[in-house]
């Protein structure tokens, strides 16, 4: 069933609401005519920054707003975006862009993640609504700086963790929140990147020079991360196996696939996190093969946690009941009367064991809202004076600050213990290089 708010619904139950309160409204029409800002039905003046690639999603995701500006540093692998949309300007710097086009009200971000921070905070400091790709930020300092900026630019904000609107992640938060597995103390997430899907592991950078393609603006590209020849090795997609550009599988993953018990459990920052690793570390690009594992403290009722988080290694198949191989990512959460196990990345499916212990059982009712997986339409409902977005830059600048914690201590290849008041990690000064980073010269806010 389509939840599609047309004009003539919403004013109908606007005025519905108006009336039974001893007032009316004309749904948001000032005299003059103009529409207010909090108008559902108003579009608003939408910029798109990285419109290739996964940017292609986000320019359709808010094809029903207007859609004002356009930036991309590569005008080939934009080319499709900026086809749709011959008449709107198109800008190859965000810097440039937000500083001259003064109509944009929002402003989506789908750079690679070393640009992320820069460009969300350039937006929101302007008063522009914001959606940010995941990870939210590439280092957990900005995480933090994204979540204050959002609440005191008082702006709409939300992260691209996707499935986070959808109704099948939702109601798996409701039968972790309903008590339905007993006390919880134990979960257990993987994936399947990077495989096939990107490398990592480069113990050196590629020593060859190409010249950079004219339809590539490289400098720009760069932005905050150090400067460094092109190569196509970094550009396009592979960057996310280079420390310097990317977070590896577990930043670009863990805010799909931690999400869920994240949420559920209200887990908040762990108290510390310890890596194994099959490689040996470097500074150019995440090791192939690992276990994180994060100690979250009690919370209210619930237990102390223990999140494990795998890539390339697996959880041990005896925790799984009837499963012979596990799919390639997924979550299980563990709790004294039963377990549930969601085989994907989103959170979005659920098998309950023992299975005796669950025959005829029915989810909770809910108690969430339901948007159907529009998640640009639940950030714009937001923009236009409507409820946050669950995934907005509170929640979502907390979960990115947690599973970039896990690459800090991959890093630093031992035990962190985290102060997230104080934003450190204790007794060890070497680890603050990895919190937060220097940009380059004109990149800073």
């Amino acid at each position: 069933m389509s939840h599609k708010v047309t004009r003539r619904r919403f004013l109908g139950t606007t005025a519905a609401s108006a009336t039974a309160a001893g007032f009316f409204l004309t749904a948001g029409v000032t005299e003059s005519g103009a529409r207010r800002a909090d108008d559902p039905m108003r579009r608003l003046n939408v910029a798109v920054i990285g419109c290739g690639g996964r940017g292609e999603g986000n320019v359709s995701g808010v094809a029903g707003e207007n859609v004002v500006a356009l930036c991309d540093v590569d005008e080939r692998r934009a080319a499709k975006s900026f086809n749709r949309y011959p008449k709107v300007p198109k800008y190859t710097d965000f810097r440039v862009m937000l500083e001259k086009q003064k109509d944009i009200e929002a402003v989506v971000v789908a750079t690679p993640d070393h640009s992320h921070a820069v460009a969300s905070m350039m937006a929101m400091n302007l008063g522009k609504h914001c959606y940010t790709e995941k990870p939210l930020t590439h280092s957990v300092w900005e995480a933090r700086q994204l979540k204050l900026a959002a609440a005191k630019n008082r702006v709409a904000t939300q992260m691209g963790n996707q499935h986070t609107s959808n109704n099948g992640f939702r109601t798996n938060v409701e039968i972790i929140r309903s008590g339905v597995l007993g006390r919880i103390n134990e979960i257990h997430v993987w994936t399947n990147r990077p495989g096939t899907f990107w490398r990592q592991g480069h113990r050196e950078r590629p020593k060859e020079t190409p010249p950079v393609p004219k339809h590539l603006a490289w400098d720009v590209w760069l932005g905050p991360a150090p400067q460094r020849p092109y190569n196509p090795a970094y550009h396009p997609f592979a960057w996310r196996g280079w420390w310097d550009f990317g977070t590896g599988a577990l930043g670009d993953m863990g805010c799909h696939t931690m999400n869920l018990p994240f949420m559920a459990l209200q887990l908040g920052a762990p108290t510390s996190v310890v890596a194994e690793t099959d490689q040996e570390i470097n500074n150019e690009s995440p090791p192939n093969g690992l276990v994180v594992t994060y100690e979250f403290p009690a919370n209210g009722s619930r237990p102390p946690v223990r999140l494990k988080w795998y890539e390339v290694r697996r959880p041990n198949l005896d925790l799984f009941e009837g499963v012979k191989v596990l799919p390639g990512s997924g979550c299980l959460i563990i709790g004294a009367k039963g377990k549930l196990y969601s085989p994907s990345d989103y959170g979005g499916e659920f098998r309950l064991w023992p299975t005796a212990n669950f025959k005829g059982y029915a989810p909770p009712k809910p108690t969430l809202a339901r948007v159907n997986g529009n998640h640009h339409g639940e950030w714009l409902r937001a923009c236009k004076g409507g409820p946050a977005a669950m995934s907005n830059f509170d929640y979502a600048g907390a979960l990115t600050e947690t599973v970039l914690l896990g690459n800090v201590a991959i890093r630093l290849g031992k035990r962190i213990t985290w102060d997230s008041d104080r934003l450190r990690c204790t007794d060890l000064p070497a680890a603050d290089q990895y919190l937060r980073r220097e940009y380059r010269k004109g990149w800073a806010w």
